[in-house]
């Protein structure tokens, strides 16, 4: 194995592992942290998708150092910490504390901070962090309801959550290649940096950022900072030619579509099928939690849809989720929709449903949990950033598109199928 890495989420896991198999790399994503001896095949890259990203730190730390452990006994080289290209987090961690944990476990002096996404307008400039054309303060994540952002520095976030002291490599030094970038590590270390911020604001600022890591043990992100990685080891003459996703087949079966992000983007999708005719089930947890709407009567409506793949969400405007929140409880709130998704989910394999697209990342990951699903095989791009799927190693496989709840255009439902076809 040549890289390995651990993100904190599943559909930012499916994201990364995406971002490598583009990139030239055989991959396999891995759910949770696998026992010792799990056979990887032949992957070159693999990703372990924790859940891990708004549980206690100290929980959070010790996964992630679990997780380390198993990829540092198949050998890989290279370490990769993957967190949401908008820095999801909150004031005390996690990506702070992981990051400080895994620098330390790991020997190491420096490592990177760099969650930039240029191709969903996740840029870094001077150290600010901007969604779009808006600094990540003044976009929709202000509003999210487990990790709202409220500062664009990523300096200033990153120091608050860890010890060790954080710097900043501008983007004039980096559109100066490399060599330029290798300077700013080593003047960093000198001055006794561990963790530097980096500008980035296209793909190729990215790929002179990995070239420039080729020696780093650990590297932390979004899943753009894994564009330039692959190159190195091709230099290297360590790659084998890729196998593309010719050979990707979808289970036979139904379908269904699954949203618990309350994301924007999420909404905006949502209101996009709806206005297109698609049958939807709305779910709201303080009627799950009052015992007036069950995993069951969602079910039996989904069963008897024909002709269409119905979807069932809770997705709902930010104001509404912060109601429920302050009746039920923040976590309480998220739980309740989480496992009452999984549970249908689960249901309906057993009526024969074996395509699944889920918006948000902790719905992904209830929904996986509960289908146990242990590893997936990467397949084609729907929109940047999320691909389909397929299980590996199940007796029931099935496909999944697993959906960061920021990501995708409002036409991503539709267009989810239309690839499948």
């Amino acid at each position: 194995m040549l890289l390995g890495a651990i993100a904190d989420d599943l559909t930012g896991a499916t994201d990364l592992a995406l971002t490598l198999s583009r990139e030239g790399m055989r991959t396999v994503q891995v759910v949770g942290v696998p026992p010792v001896g799990f056979d990887y095949g032949d992957a070159e890259a693999v990703v372990l998708a924790l859940k891990s990203r708004t549980i206690p730190a100290a929980e959070a730390v010790a996964m992630s150092l679990q997780a380390l452990e198993r990829l540092q006994q198949v050998g890989a080289r290279q370490i990769i910490f993957k967190y949401c290209s908008t820095f999801d987090s909150t004031p005390e961690g996690n990506i702070g504390p992981v990051t400080q944990a895994l620098l330390a476990s790991l020997g190491e002096e420096l490592t990177i901070v760099c969650p930039a996404f240029p191709t969903n307008g996740r840029t870094i400039y001077r150290g600010h962090l901007f969604v779009g054309d808006m600094p990540l303060s003044e976009s929709p994540m202000k509003d999210h309801p487990l990790t709202p952002m409220t500062d664009s520095s990523l300096v200033r976030l990153m120091q608050a959550q860890t010890t060790l002291p954080v710097g900043l490599v501008t983007l004039d030094t980096v559109t100066r290649g490399p060599q330029a970038i290798r300077e700013a590590f080593a003047k960093a270390k000198a001055a006794g940096t561990k963790v530097l911020v980096i500008d980035a604001i296209s793909d190729d600022d990215l790929r002179s950022i990995g070239a420039a890591v080729d020696d780093m043990k650990l590297i932390t992100g979004g899943s753009g900072i894994a564009i330039g990685l692959p190159e190195n080891f091709r230099k290297q003459q360590e790659l084998t030619p890729r196998q593309g996703h010719a050979d990707f087949d979808a289970p036979a079966g139904r379908a269904i579509m699954l949203a618990g992000s309350c994301s924007k983007a999420t909404r905006g999708q949502i209101q996009a099928a709806i206005e297109a005719g698609t049958p939807t089930f709305k779910i709201d947890p303080l009627a799950i939690n009052a015992g007036t709407l069950t995993p069951a009567q969602a079910i039996e409506w989904a069963d008897q849809i024909t002709g269409a793949v119905p979807l069932i969400y809770s997705s709902a405007d930010p104001e509404i989720v912060r109601a429920a929140q302050a009746k039920l409880g923040r976590d309480r709130a998220g739980e309740l929709v989480e496992h009452f998704l999984g549970s249908v989910a689960t249901a309906l394999r057993d009526k024969g449903f074996t395509r699944f697209l889920v918006a948000g990342g902790e719905t992904s990951g209830a929904v996986v949990g509960a289908l146990g699903v242990s590893a997936l095989f990467i397949g084609p791009e729907i929109d940047p950033g999320v691909p389909w799927t397929r299980s590996l190693g199940d007796a029931k496989p099935v496909a999944l598109a697993l959906k960061s709840g920021n990501f995708g255009a409002d036409d991503f439902f539709s267009k989810a199928w239309r690839l499948l076809k």
